[in-house]
């Protein structure tokens, strides 16, 4: 019996739609014996059911899971440890850890290999969130690991946990669950320390708790308790709680799937929708989008994608994923608003003014229709000339999927 429910008594998660899971290799490795060195499904079916139940409470879970490493291991005799033989081992296990999953999902599992590179480079950091929103639309189960097979040490992420970090800023979450092989936070070493107090909320990472949390991994992972907390630090910073929990007490999976956590909640520094607004605001822009009246309104009043169709101008030379200003038409008019365009600069100029229908005839393919999509814009102040005057309404995360565009698109 664990001592997760005894330690840590149950507390409210925060409230989300969207979460990113991490499972470590202690979870999926640790009972190599009895299943011949693979990977073990004995705690994995229990937080594959979780994920089973967040789904049919309307909630999206993307899973960051270690085990392509361990699960070549039992493929393949090989000693040693050094990053070329991870690279390949990484690369035998990877088929049979998405496989595992897929065994335990009742819906399709997509696997999704990420780099430090990939999330650096504005571009491919869309690609990635572009392709993780559509895989969570489409109802399947995006299992992320690192790319172990080709990244090298200066692009190597160091650990699954700071890998979920970085996705739950990618994909929006609302809350990090990092499952681990203990109750959660302790004050010391809960197997080596009699005096180890568990702590259930942290408020911040402080410089202490890191030293304060205990070290070692294992010999399947990779990262201890002090690179769970240095992940969480991370998330807070990009307004995102984060949870630790053990994986192994069934009783403390179950609770999840009920809003209850017998574990450690980190709190985020911030809203999470306030930080990413504090980036967009202040990030150099390289080009503006003027927009017509229709536009405008749609803009502030309904929380909107800003379509094709509501373009009129196109200043300046910008690639895909670079920070735009959205201007009104008019020499002197304020920057309305700032955000990620999803297409450059050329590609826009030939889509201005025309359906969101019509992208993958006019310029020969489709990243999706909106140019600015409402989760990557934030408003700074009402510019439109004919509005009246007012203080300026926040950009609503929340609101329906209502886009921008002229009147044929609008009723939409």
């Amino acid at each position: 019996m664990h001592r997760a429910v005894q330690d840590f008594p149950a507390q409210a998660l925060p409230a989300w739609r969207r979460a990113v899971l991490k499972v470590g290799s202690s979870l999926l490795a640790g009972f190599a014996d009895q299943c011949g060195g693979g990977l073990d499904p004995r705690y994995a079916a229990g937080l594959a059911r979780f994920i089973a139940d967040a789904r049919a409470q309307q909630r999206e879970v993307v899973l960051v899971s270690s085990g392509a490493v361990a699960a070549g291991r039992s493929r393949i005799e090989a000693g040693g440890n050094g990053i070329v033989l991870r690279q390949a081992l990484a690369s035998l296990g990877q088929a049979s850890l998405i496989a595992f999953w897929q065994g335990l999902s009742p819906v399709p599992v997509a696997q999704v290999l990420l780099t430090h590179d990939d999330l650096r480079n504005r571009r491919r950091y869309l690609n990635a969130r572009a392709s993780l929103r559509e895989l969570l639309r489409l109802g399947a189960l995006p299992v992320i690991n690192e790319n172990d097979t080709v990244a090298v040490d200066e692009l190597k992420l160091g650990d699954n946990d700071n890998l979920a970090a970085a996705v739950a800023s990618l994909v929006d979450a609302d809350l990090l669950l990092i499952a681990t092989d203990i109750g959660g936070l302790y004050s010391g070493h809960p197997q080596r320390d009699p005096n180890a107090r568990p702590i259930s909320q942290v408020a911040a990472v402080t410089p202490e708790l890191l030293l304060a949390a205990s070290g070692g991994a294992g010999a399947l992972g990779t990262g201890g308790m002090r690179t769970k907390l240095e992940a969480a630090a991370k998330a807070a910073t990009a307004g995102v709680a984060t949870a630790l929990f053990c994986g192994r007490d069934a009783q403390v999976v179950a609770a999840l799937s009920e809003g209850r956590l017998h574990g450690t909640l980190v709190a985020a520094r911030t809203d999470r929708l306030r930080a990413r607004k504090q980036w967009l605001r202040h990030a150099p822009a390289n080009g503006c989008l003027r927009i017509d009246a229709g536009a405008i309104a749609a803009l502030h009043e309904r929380g909107a994608s800003l379509l094709p169709g509501g373009v009129v101008a196109v200043e300046g030379e910008f690639r895909r994923g670079d920070v735009v200003e959205l201007r009104a038409v008019g020499e002197g008019s304020a920057v309305l608003a700032r955000g990620l365009v999803q297409y450059n600069s050329v590609e826009v100029g030939r889509l201005k003014g025309r359906h969101s229908r019509d992208i993958e005839a006019l310029i020969g393919f489709r990243y999706g229709e909106s140019l600015v999509h409402r989760d990557d814009l934030v408003l700074l102040e009402r510019a439109d000339a004919a509005a009246s005057p007012g203080p300026t309404q926040p950009f609503d995360d929340d609101a329906s999927d209502a886009r921008i565009g002229p009147s044929q698109e609008l009723s939409q």
